[in-house]
């Protein structure tokens, strides 16, 4: 085994890097309500409903203007108070972060700019969604591509997990929901949040998965992975 190869974590960023689930946030609070977005999050994991579109009527339902929900968010959603020690030992020791999100990418960097700085939330490797403001302060998700997730999060780790094993970096997940599902399976080694969609889907799918509650968890785990596997490879 090569001493170059790599450690990539790819991870999730509502519920998983955040405290409180973004979208979700909107959604419970100013759209159709949190019964009716549990609902469709479970016709999502049973198949019933793609998530672009379960997705969609969640954020349509949403009657804030951007910059209104923008605001809402900053003030109202945390991000994991162990995430900042993690990012700056991936930095430190070579290990790539890549934040792969169902979410929107001006949310996500305003989020993690109000925690991490403005220059650090620049630099942070981000493949998401993105949004399109109208004149009039309304606004709608732009999905990344064109799959039933809207974002297919597999699709970004897959040509990493196809490379010959000699020049296959090793790739860790950390997930929480129903936008997790298509990754679940893509890399080594899966971190789903305790008590969260992601582990029953897993569950249900047999994934095997390490269940967390804090990135101090899986930056303790990714600690003991690196030196057993990455600095001695």
């Amino acid at each position: 085994m090569p001493a170059n190869k790599q450690l990539y974590v790819f991870s999730d960023f509502d519920g998983t890097i955040t405290q409180q689930d973004s979208n979700d946030y909107l959604t419970d609070n100013y759209g159709m309500g949190q019964a009716m977005r549990v609902q469709l999050n479970q016709e999502i994991i049973q198949g019933k409903l793609s998530f672009r579109d379960g997705f969609a009527q969640m954020l349509n339902s949403v009657p804030l203007k951007y910059e209104e929900a923008l605001e809402t968010l900053k003030k109202n959603v945390a991000i994991d108070p162990d995430f900042s020690s993690f990012y700056e030992w991936c930095k430190k020791e070579g290990v790539r972060l890549v934040i792969l999100s169902s979410g929107m990418e001006p949310f996500i960097r305003s989020l993690l700019e109000q925690y991490l700085g403005k220059e650090e939330a620049t630099k942070i490797e981000i493949v998401s969604n993105d949004i399109n403001v109208h004149e009039d302060g309304t606004w709608n998700i732009v999905y990344h591509d064109d799959t039933h997730f809207g974002h297919d999060k597999s699709l970004t780790i897959r040509p990493y997990a196809q490379l010959p094993e000699e020049k296959r970096p090793h790739m860790v997940y950390c997930g929480d929901g129903v936008s997790d599902l298509s990754a679940a399976k893509e890399t080594e080694h899966l971190y789903a949040k305790k008590g969260r969609d992601l582990i029953t889907y897993c569950k249900r799918e047999n994934v095997s998965y390490t269940e967390f509650e804090t990135f101090a968890e899986i930056h303790k785990a990714l600690i003991e992975f690196k030196s057993e596997n990455v600095d001695k490879a």
